[in-house]
């Protein structure tokens, strides 16, 4: 590696994720019970309430991302494709490969920087949830006819959905006894300080999200999400100390959604630079 690997610091952003539509993350459907929903969502195996999983989030952020970029999908991922940087020359340069990360069996590649937090019920839509008629705890059942093209004939099936109005926010456990505090939904790890402009990828792919869907049966309706109630914060390294236990965010009220959010970010990131060094 020609340069220096130290983690410098780290970006933490904290949002809200709002369900604009019904949003279908879909769960293992092993344990439906006869006459139960054809797509269950996934849920928390403790509290039984939906959950948004870190992974369907970061997954989609990339995938529409390399889209975006025209990078070409090289490298197979079970069923999937994905883009991979096959030399360190293109790596080197390649911000999806180095934010999103590649296989760990490359001689050439550094850490992932992005981190995605599984995300859960925010406090308030646990409470609305619960006092909704819902077709299943926290959940609706939508129907979908699905029509078969030679005879006509419709077969109905049972789709489960988080209704729209949920939101769903990443959080940090307290002390045992203590409630459950806002974490953040990202975490950004900092090792050379063109990491800081790389992160406008990070929001831009956020963007994308937004203008397409996220889960399943999107084209159909389901999963447009929103960002809302955003906050940047950091935590740098600093010589002969400790590593800091609080974040210092930058501003104390959160940016509304995520276009202002857009706009106000490179302020945001000239604000740490001096930092970083």
């Amino acid at each position: 590696m020609p340069e220096e690997l130290r983690l410098r610091g780290r970006l933490f952003l904290d949002a809200e994720i709002h369900a604009v539509t019904g949003l279908h993350i879909g769960g293992a459907g092993g344990k439906v019970a006869i006459g139960g929903v054809d797509s269950p969502v996934i849920r928390d195996p403790i509290t039984d309430e939906p959950i948004l999983p870190g992974s369907s989030l970061k997954g989609k952020m990339r995938s529409l991302l390399e889209r975006w970029g025209g990078y070409e999908p090289n490298h197979p991922i079970g069923q999937a494709r994905i883009h991979v940087c096959k030399t360190e020359e293109r790596y080197r340069d390649c911000p999806v490969c180095h934010i999103f990360g590649v296989p760990g069996e490359l001689p050439f590649a550094y850490p992932t920087r992005l981190v995605v937090r599984d995300a859960f019920l925010t406090d308030g839509s646990r409470e609305a949830l619960r006092r909704a008629d819902t077709d299943l705890p926290f959940t609706e059942v939508k129907w979908e006819a699905a029509i078969d093209r030679i005879t006509s004939a419709a077969v109905p099936r049972q789709i489960e959905r988080v209704p729209a109005g949920a939101v769903f926010r990443a959080r940090r456990f307290g002390a045992p006894g203590a409630p459950d505090e806002a974490g953040a939904l990202m975490v950004y790890h900092i090792y050379f300080p063109r990491d800081l402009d790389w992160f406008l990828h990070v929001v831009e792919a956020m963007g994308l999200v937004e203008d397409d869907y996220l889960g399943g049966y999107g084209s159909r309706g389901s999963g447009q999400v929103a960002f809302r109630r955003l906050r940047l914060g950091y935590k740098i390294a600093a010589p002969s100390a400790l590593y800091p236990e609080a974040i210092s965010w930058i501003s104390r009220d959160p940016i509304p959604d995520l276009a202002e959010f857009r706009r106000a970010l490179p302020a945001l990131l000239d604000s740490i630079r001096p930092h970083i060094s």
